[in-house]
């Protein structure tokens, strides 16, 4: 589940999982390196996205909290794990 979430979330933002995880970025630091993103709205739309994959593929509905842009990609992982053990 990690490397699909992974994979989701890389292809949304447009960068390479590798540049995103292994680097462990910030928020901030995801929104200045995609050109797909211009603004924290355009990120909470591709956790949204990911999000919604995952309750289409497996039927796990994930809430996420808010997250400050200084948070690394590996706390919302996780969190984004812990929400689909929940089912």
């Amino acid at each position: 589940m990690k490397n699909y979430i992974c994979e989701i979330f890389a292809h949304n933002v447009g960068l390479s999982p590798s540049e995103i995880f292994e680097n462990d970025l910030t928020l901030s630091e995801i929104i200045a390196h995609s050109d797909n993103l211009h603004n924290s709205i355009d990120l909470m739309e591709v956790f949204a996205k990911t999000a919604n994959i995952i309750e289409k593929e497996y039927g796990v509905n994930v809430r996420l909290p808010a997250f400050s842009l200084d948070t690394p990609i590996s706390k919302v992982l996780e969190v984004f794990l812990l929400e689909t053990q929940k089912v």
